[in-house]
């Protein structure tokens, strides 16, 4: 591989370590979460985090690159600190939504990292697309997170 599509491949494959993060952090989330919106909410959001680090992937392996197959140790430990909240917290949905929304904001990071790199245009355009999504999933984590603050009171 030249140093270009090496590059290219690390990228992506952070990506899909954030992705895989999120997916588990979303499973992790649907299963302590109290309302069966929220339980939705987060099933729907992991399959999304699954879909998108396959299309990576996919991309990663057309390179002649190895695609990375878990996420990152960070999110390891993102992932035990959802654990140890929601169980502090009584698997309480606020607490939740406050840790999917510091979730969305690594990834967000990670996504405007990689439109930073000098990526192969049908590359970009995908992780541009990605990253709209990201944008979205945050708002409406953000949102949900407001108003469940707003009803708590």
């Amino acid at each position: 591989m030249t140093t270009t599509t090496t590059d290219t491949v690390k990228t992506l494959n952070d990506l899909i370590k954030i992705n895989k993060d999120g997916e588990y952090g979303f499973h992790s989330c649907a299963e302590h979460a109290k309302s069966t919106q929220m339980k939705s909410l987060f099933e729907r959001r992991a399959h999304e985090c699954h879909a998108a680090a396959e299309i990576l992937q996919e991309h990663v392996y057309e390179m002649g690159g190895s695609a990375e197959a878990r996420g990152s140790i960070s999110g390891a430990v993102h992932r035990g600190w959802v654990a140890l909240k929601s169980t502090l917290s009584t698997y309480d949905d606020l607490a939740l939504l406050e840790e999917c929304e510091r979730g969305e904001d690594a990834a967000r990071d990670e996504y405007q990292e990689a439109l930073r790199a000098d990526l192969p245009m049908p590359i970009r355009n995908l992780v541009e697309r990605q990253y709209e999504a990201v944008q979205r999933n945050h708002e409406e984590i953000r949102a949900l997170r407001d108003s469940a603050k707003a009803a708590r009171g």
